[in-house]
């Protein structure tokens, strides 16, 4: 029996209905893309709740380490990639308040405390990120990120508009305020310092494993054993070969991003050291770590290693002189002391090492400028200077100029004045213990270790930062600093009253 046309036009357009809702559905589904990290990273934050808020932090600082690692992608915004640690931040911060309440959270915030200048710096990058795009629309170029779902993001010299980077960039300014406040709570309560080097010796190992795991997997031909690990939607460059050496990337999309993070560690790990904080391990972790960065092969590490190594020196120094044993100031002067006389000795006994040495330097630092990337680099500082000029010192707006170093990046998108507030927060921070002790040494030793790592992140950012957002990692330190100076604050003033009382009563 033949079907009636107008029963056969009815089901032809039903089938059309279902599958435009499929597609539909589909395109909801597809709207955020979640990795096999993602899914593991939710797991590991729902457990997070229920477990000892120590644990909360550990994890939080172990999740650092994965900085090519997204959780999930998200098509609407380009295909932006939300990294590992952006996605437990959120349980971080929930396990926190469910643990201490508000209290802590605000007390972060109190006027004239350095949460407070990020508090002011990230509000008014939000409403540059919002208004100043459209307000200097069209009266500059900016380099910036072009993202596609499809492809890897790509670097363009386009018109000044308002793009996906505006939103992305904010969202990682708030983050790191979030973390900066929850950090902040962890230590200001009942949070030990020795939390602390356990979790900067946890986040090393894992480091130091997944370095070990990139050269082997390079050498045998395995590199998608790591590809778990290398989800974002960046340029990944983790097969690159410098002198014969593997270019170490880890969990990172490239050797300097690799480099800059593990300097960091070192920092941290080698002021622990010189603090005599747990020094056999401490001490096997510095070696480790300084061992990487030279096998990175980027020029990151060695002129990070050239900044950072003198700080230390003088930190140790000085904290031998206000604290006798605080410091190693006899080694540090016979290793410095040893230095010209070992490199004298290798250039007479081993000519062609030294030879070598030389072509392999030359190729990662004094050629640098010359080569491709490093000409790119200095049109990437040139535009950002122009975005500067061009938009009188407001700046283009948070995420709308990329720079090849972090002064222009904040002079670029959120002008003189968003400059002035990063200066005055960061030395809020390195100054926050200037007039009060400490309770204990093994805490100032941690402060001094954190400092350190907050002055690395800096070092690394000024000399290649691209972008506002320079890690969790130095929120974590910036926290803890300011806990445990709001800490010696409180100790040393009910030492005051409990002096002033004993003095009365006499």
């Amino acid at each position: 029996m033949r079907r009636p046309k107008g029963l056969e036009k009815a089901e032809i357009q039903l089938h059309g209905r279902r599958g435009s809702l499929r597609q539909q559905y589909a395109k909801r589904l597809d709207y955020l893309k979640m990795n096999v990290m993602g899914l593991v990273t939710l797991i590991v934050g729902v457990v997070t709740l229920m477990t000892p808020v120590r644990w909360s932090f550990v994890i939080m600082i172990q999740s650092t380490v994965f900085g090519a690692a997204a959780a999930f992608s998200v098509p609407g915004l380009g295909g932006a990639s939300v990294l590992v640690p952006s996605l437990f931040l959120v349980f971080f911060a929930i396990r926190l308040f469910a643990a201490y309440g508000e209290g802590p959270f605000l007390a972060a915030l109190i006027p004239w405390r350095p949460g407070f200048f990020l508090l002011l710096l990230t509000a008014f990058g939000i409403f540059t990120a919002i208004f100043f795009p459209r307000m200097f629309q069209g009266m500059t170029q900016t380099m910036t990120v072009e993202r596609s779902v499809s492809a890897h993001s790509f670097i363009a010299l386009v018109p000044l508009r308002f793009s996906s980077n505006n939103i992305t960039q904010s969202v990682y300014a708030v983050g790191g305020l979030i973390c900066f406040i929850a950090t902040f709570a962890f230590f200001r309560r009942d949070a030990m310092p020795s939390t602390f080097v356990k979790g900067i010796l946890i986040v090393s190992s894992v480091d130091l494993g997944f370095a070990l795991a990139d050269i082997i997997t390079h050498f045998t031909h395995t590199e998608s054993l790591l590809s778990f690990v290398r989800t974002a939607n960046y340029a990944l460059l983790t097969n690159a070969e410098k002198g014969g050496l593997k270019r170490i990337s880890g969990t990172f999309p490239e050797a300097s991003a690799f480099a800059d993070f593990t300097l960091v560690l070192f920092s941290i790990v080698t002021s622990l050291w010189l603090s005599g904080i747990r020094s056999t391990i401490t001490g096997t972790f510095a070696g480790l770590l300084v061992v990487a960065l030279i096998l990175s092969t980027s020029a990151t590490a060695l002129v990070g290693l050239a900044a950072i190594l003198p700080f230390l020196s003088l930190q140790s120094f000085l904290a031998a002189r206000r604290e006798p044993g605080a410091g190693r100031p006899v080694l540090i002067v016979s290793i410095l002391a040893s230095m010209p006389l070992a490199i004298f000795f290798v250039l007479i006994v081993m000519p062609d090492l030294a030879h070598g040495l030389h072509d392999f330097l030359d190729e990662m630092l004094f050629s640098k400028a010359d080569s491709q990337s490093g000409r790119e680099r200095f049109m990437w500082n040139a535009m950002a200077y122009r975005a500067f000029l061009d938009t009188n010192g407001f700046g283009a707006g948070l995420g709308s100029a990329r720079a090849s170093s972090f002064g222009l990046v904040l002079l670029s998108n959120v002008g003189l004045f968003g400059t002035l507030l990063f200066t005055v927060f960061v030395s809020r921070l390195l100054t926050a213990d200037g007039r009060f002790p400490y309770p204990s040494r093994e805490t100032a030793a941690i402060v001094r270790s954190a400092k350190a790592g907050l002055v690395t992140v800096l070092v690394s950012a000024i000399a290649s930062g691209t972008v506002y957002d320079i890690g969790l990692m130095f929120y974590i330190l910036a926290g803890g600093i300011a806990a445990f100076g709001v800490k010696a604050q409180h100790t040393e003033a009910k030492s005051g009253l409990s002096l002033r009382i004993a003095g009365e009563l006499r």
